[in-house]
């Protein structure tokens, strides 16, 4: 890749994920600061706080290891820090994954209108399994991880070890390696929650869009305020799943596809990795009360501050 577009690209990605880091870590202080004014959040809000939570750390910890893996390819490939690090990442990735799941799940139950039983039984009961929800997600999580740490380990073991078999090359048992165990357990673990995923959102896309065209014919007026409500929602939703289906997209494609920092297409691939995290925080903070209202006050304060 040409360097101008080596720069660009590295910028680009650089710039988001601050962007990120600051909306996810406003999330996390803002409905930390309501938990401790409380004593409680609602289930959303403790679904956005571990997602904003995880996503920030991700974040934080992807921007260092993607610059320093980029100029410190030799070194920092063979090391135990790069194992660790992708562990950690591993750790947080699945986490992201789960808690978006839950969130979709839940906004699915409340503003869906289904008359079958079992979605009006998960309507009355699935606020109340959050908590257990968020906790069994980060164990799936950190089960996941230990199968990632095997697999982790037997490529440091090659590198401390030298017990590559015949002529094979690092490049190639790194390749043998992800082909036969990483991308199987990546797709596998993957693939449960992303299908939750899926099936919620077009529930709620589908539901929604009944309810609108509904209004819109009751009520012959475009401009009706509850017509704009779902319409804005639906254009929310639409965005969510995109960026949804764009960061599985890019996961499938690092598990298929070995993709290291010496490749034209590292950093594009690492954006389009850290755009969901990068772009849905902020559709979040513009469709949640709590945190548009905390937006509100900030910027008055700031125009108050700058005036003065």
């Amino acid at each position: 890749m040409e360097p101008a577009l080596t720069v660009f690209f590295v910028s680009l990605f650089v710039l988001l994920c601050v962007l990120g880091i600051l909306a996810n870590g406003f999330i996390v202080l803002t409905l930390s600061r309501e938990r401790l004014r409380c004593g409680r959040l609602l289930p959303s809000d403790m679904i956005l706080l571990g997602l904003g939570a995880s996503r920030f750390l991700q974040q934080c910890l992807g921007l260092v290891y993607s610059v320093y893996y980029f100029f410190h390819l030799v070194d920092f490939s063979k090391t135990l820090a790069r194992q660790l690090i992708s562990l950690h990442w591993e750790l947080l990735n699945s986490s992201n994954f789960w808690f978006a799941t839950w969130l979709s799940v839940l906004f699915c139950v409340k503003i869906a209108n289904f008359s079958h039983p079992a979605f009006l039984w998960l309507k009355w009961r699935f606020p109340a399994l959050v908590p257990w929800l968020l906790l069994g997600s980060v164990l799936i999580s950190v089960s996941v991880t230990l199968l990632f740490f095997w697999g982790n380990f037997a490529v440091y073991q090659t590198f401390v070890m030298n017990k590559l078999s015949g002529n094979m090359t690092d490049k190639e048992w790194n390749r043998r390696l992800e082909i036969h165990y990483f991308m199987p357990l990546k797709l596998v673990t993957m693939s449960i929650p992303c299908s939750l995923f899926l099936v919620s959102i077009l529930l709620l896309i589908g539901s929604l869009r009944k309810h609108s065209l509904k209004m819109q014919n009751n009520t012959h007026d475009p401009q009706d305020r509850s017509s704009q409500v779902h319409s804005r929602a639906l254009k929310s939703l639409i965005s969510f799943l995109v960026l949804y289906a764009l960061s599985f997209t890019s996961l499938v494609i690092d598990a298929t596809v070995f993709i290291t920092a010496d490749s034209r297409w590292y950093w594009p691939w690492q954006i389009a990795v850290y755009l969901c995290m990068s772009v849905h925080p902020f559709i979040l903070i513009s469709s949640n009360l709590k945190l548009r209202g905390m937006v509100r006050r900030l910027l008055l304060l700031g125009r108050g501050f700058w005036v003065t």
